[in-house]
């Protein structure tokens, strides 16, 4: 799709409220099961929430209920998403200094002659 299209659905989009939001949704996932292969969210997190949204909504809850609940799954991954990151930083650091440490390097150096002995 290109940009210019994307824009003016997003436009649109903007100016919609939740309720025909989902009805906009509803109708897209209609297009994409009939003409297109049906793509899977990337990841756990996007997956359940999919799951929990679909089946708010097949419960006919009220629309403030499922938006409710997608802003509160959405913060919660959000979070997720930065202890990952945090975490990630952490082990990047923690390989940076041991590949930097005089001493490791020694250690490294000398593994091979002492195995050969």
């Amino acid at each position: 799709m290109n940009d210019l299209l994307k824009q003016r659905i997003i436009r649109l989009l903007d100016s919609a409220g939740d309720e025909r939001g989902y009805q906009i949704l509803d109708y897209v996932e209609f297009l994409d099961s009939k003409y297109a292969e049906r793509s899977q969210p990337d990841g756990l997190l996007s997956r359940i929430t999919a799951t929990v949204e679909n089946t708010m909504r097949a419960g006919k809850l009220p629309i403030q209920a499922i938006t409710g609940t997608m802003g509160l799954m959405d913060s919660a991954a959000k979070v997720m998403k930065g202890l990952a990151a945090a975490g990630q930083a952490v082990v990047d650091e923690a390989v940076k200094s041991v590949e930097s440490s005089p001493r490791s390097k020694i250690e490294i150096e000398q593994k091979p002659k002492n195995l050969t002995s």
